[in-house]
């Protein structure tokens, strides 16, 4: 405490702080801003870009008329996706509160897989249209808790104007998976990335049916990650996807000899070695007569065969082991009748998909083998080679429980993209299962919560109303975005879609007959009846991007302090964390 009693803090000298408005005014900046550094390395030359805002980096790939950005990684990989969260997550920021912003594409892409490029749009538009109200001098809490209040009533419009789905209609699925392809490099594709989106997901989801089948609704989880494995192998034709009824794996047969094809085998899966028991510890033997030696090499075999004749006398036609095999296991397993097929060293990822694919149990001790363990339930075992490389099928399975998807392609890049549309395509499908509600797409659901929340700002007294109306004029950014990406004349369409949505909403027959549909082709840019058009989208992912983008916006407009921490001898935003307040000249990238 300093004399009088006025408290008093002490800082390092080296910190740079920003309080107060222009903390605020800081973090809306670096989120709707600007973007720190973006460096385009080739031949040695920096080329700086020009100051970008975040959502602005990837606004233009919205919609179907989407552009593609080619960015090239430290490493010297090119990464060439109109993925609103595959861009991002390339870009260096140095601002913490655009670091934030970045971070609500990963979290969008980990909830709902679709929507990466909205969330972030979004998200910036409704900062952009907070700054003013704090301009006016309108508390931060004030704001935050219209903010929330918007939020709920969004929620409620978009419950609305939802319509169920039957996820069990082959058309109604196609159709909403369309949407998320549709915008993506392989829309070219779609009905081929569709079905094979739809014939995944189905195939996991039968094993949380299996898991639950007391329950009224059947399937608790839909696990794409673990059991829909995508496998991608540059050559062929994009046409040659396909998802196997059943899985794959990148091995070989361990012996020239054994069986490289068998129809209906038996399958024996292992979590142990086919080899002789090392000591546990360092052991040292002291041979001092030649029989003694061979004694041992002979106990080492008796081991190896006392644990082959387990096996073998259950008939299996293919083992898999995570660990290895030995020579003399291979020669026990060729001399069997059938002779058996061993493939070792199998990832333990792989391992679990086959079990669920032949409906094996993986075994750790080869003592508790049981006939209940041995795997039936595939109808052909096949290795080929595709590329360079030997790959081994269990194909053909009666009622696989795991999949996985064959990708094939012209190179690497196009199949990375394939890969994540292909992801997106598989995540909505899984968010149908679990809410099977379909919004209107097209900005159409953004553009009846702008209406509905414009309107209700009307009626409020005080200040309560400008927050609202911000989130409204904010939601506008989609169909504008979508107008603006395929050349449209963005005013007149806008105007035309505000006519539409306050005429429906004050007449309730219309509303309740489900003319609320309207919004932005993306093709054309004319306003469009989205449920004639047959572009209706998850409503999860809806709910999920308003949640993320406003609730972002709250914790922005909360910091009120910013503490830079910079190491001695640093000067402006070399190295450091760089606050927004300083010029653009600062904000140039280093040369």
């Amino acid at each position: 405490m300093a004399q009088g009693g006025i408290p008093m803090m002490v800082m390092n000298t080296g910190p740079e702080r920003q309080t107060g408005r222009k903390a605020q005014t800081a973090n809306i900046m670096a989120a709707k801003v600007s973007i720190d550094k973006v460096l385009y390395r080739k031949a040695g030359q920096l080329t700086p870009s020009a100051l970008q805002t975040v959502a602005d980096v990837i606004r233009t790939c919205l919609g179907p008329k989407a552009m593609l950005k080619m960015i090239l990684d430290p490493m010297g990989g090119i990464l060439l996706t109109n993925d609103g969260h595959a861009i991002l997550r390339e870009i260096d920021v140095a601002h913490p509160a655009a670091k934030s912003m970045i971070e609500l594409s990963r979290t969008q892409d980990e909830e709902v897989g679709d929507g990466t490029t909205s969330v972030i749009i979004i998200a910036g538009e409704i900062l952009a249209h907070s700054l003013p109200l704090l301009e006016r001098n309108i508390h931060p809490v004030v704001i935050i808790k219209a903010f929330s209040h918007a939020l709920d009533d969004a929620l409620k419009v978009i419950n609305d104007i939802s319509v169920p789905v039957d996820i069990s209609s082959e058309d109604q699925m196609m159709a909403l998976i369309k949407t998320s392809i549709g915008t993506k490099f392989s829309s070219r594709w779609s009905d081929l990335m569709c079905s094979l989106a739809l014939k995944a997901v189905r195939t996991v989801s039968v094993t949380a049916e299996d898991e639950a089948p007391t329950d009224s609704v059947g399937i608790k989880t839909v696990d794409i990650k673990r059991y829909a494995r995508v496998e991608k192998i540059p050559g062929g034709e994009i046409e040659d996807c396909r998802v196997l009824n059943g899985v794959m794996v990148n091995k070989d047969v361990t012996h020239p000899k054994m069986r490289r094809r068998i129809v209906n085998p038996r399958v024996v899966l292992l979590d142990c070695p086919l080899e002789y028991k090392k000591g546990e510890s360092q052991t040292n033997i002291e041979v001092t007569r030649e029989e003694d030696w061979n004694k041992i090499l002979l106990l080492e075999e008796e081991q190896i065969k006392a644990m082959c004749d387990k096996i073998i006398e259950f008939k299996p036609d293919i083992v898999f082991t995570e660990k290895g095999v030995s020579d003399l296991a291979q020669h026990y397993f060729l001399k069997a009748n059938p002779p058996i097929t061993a493939i070792r060293r199998v990832r333990k990822t792989d391992n679990n998909r086959i079990a669920r694919a032949v409906g094996a149990t993986i075994v750790n001790r080869i003592d508790d083998l049981r006939e209940s363990d041995v795997g039936t339930e595939c109808g052909l075992f096949h290795v080929e080679k595709l590329g360079d490389e030997y790959f081994t099928f269990m194909d053909e399975c009666k009622s696989p429980k795991a999949c996985t998807i064959l990708l094939r392609g012209p190179s690497k890049d196009i199949l990375n993209e394939i890969d994540r549309n292909l992801a997106d395509a598989m995540s909505v499908a899984r968010n149908v299962v679990f809410n099977p509600t379909l919004a209107p797409g097209g900005g159409a659901t953004e553009m009846a919560i702008s209406v509905a929340l414009a309107k209700k700002a009307k009626a409020m007294e005080g200040v309560a109303g400008a927050p609202y109306r911000a989130i409204a004029d904010a939601l506008e950014v989609i169909p504008r975005t979508l107008i603006q990406n395929c050349g449209g004349n963005a005013i007149r369409v806008l105007t035309e879609l505000r006519v539409r949505g306050f005429i429906l909403i004050s007449e309730d027959a219309k509303h309740a007959n489900g003319e609320h549909q309207y919004g932005v082709d993306g093709d054309t840019g004319k306003v469009t009846d989205m449920k004639t058009y047959g572009l209706l989208e998850s409503a999860s992912v809806k709910i999920q991007t308003l949640k993320t983008a406003i609730e972002s916006a709250k914790l922005l407009l909360r910091v009120d302090d910013i503490v830079s921490a910079r190491r001695p001898g640093q000067e402006g935003g070399e190295g450091g964390v760089q606050t927004m307040g300083e010029d653009a000249g600062d904000m140039q990238p280093e040369m």
